[in-house]
């Protein structure tokens, strides 16, 4: 048993602590009843839930929530369209909330989906100073996305190179044995 003051006044019977409470002009509250012997403490029962809603609000004022934001891009997203939105992640990581960055595909667009994972990987690059990616980019029917969490202070991260699912070739560039590369051929005017 404790009392008001914090000073302890040993163990007793539940009687005995009720009774000292009451002639004092306070209460009995059970502090901590799984311990062995349970720990009783005489408070102001008013005085005390006020303390503990305080101490709760307190806790809750302190506390931060992150929250997911989402950002989608489209395979044909424009330069200026791209950089804005870029710069949108950058600010919504700098504040401390996590990226879901989509790319969507329609229709005929699916065939094309190397320019998706081509832009993902440019944005993963560009925002590697503000975020790291927490979710690798994944194809989920129509839509490619990865999940970009702020980079803690004093981290050094890696940004991954992520390869599409099916690889396009790309032939390789020709070049002369002089090493110089020749003028493009000149057009004919066709007067049309």
């Amino acid at each position: 048993m404790v009392d008001e003051e914090g000073k302890q006044l040993g163990i007793m019977p539940p009687w005995d602590a009720l009774k000292t409470a009451r002639a004092r002009g306070l209460d009995l509250v059970e502090v901590s009843p799984r311990a062995v012997p349970p720990v009783c403490r005489i408070v102001n029962y008013g005085k005390f839930l006020y303390q503990q809603s305080k101490r709760q609000h307190d806790a809750r004022k302190h506390q931060r929530s992150i929250e997911l934001k989402e950002v989608k891009f489209r395979p044909r997203t424009g330069e200026h369209d791209f950089e804005v939105k870029r710069n949108h992640i950058v600010a919504f990581l700098q504040s401390g909330n996590k990226v879901k960055a989509t790319i969507s595909f329609r229709g005929r667009e699916m065939a094309h989906r190397d320019l998706g994972w081509t832009m993902m990987n440019r944005l993963l690059q560009e925002i590697a100073e503000a975020g790291q990616v927490e979710t690798r980019p994944k194809q989920e029917g129509p839509n490619l996305t990865a999940i970009i969490a702020p980079k803690k202070p004093g981290t050094k991260t890696a940004v991954p190179q992520v390869r599409p699912a099916r690889a396009v070739p790309v032939p390789p560039a020709v070049v002369p044995s002089g090493g110089a590369v020749p003028p493009p051929a000149p057009r004919e005017n066709t007067g049309g």
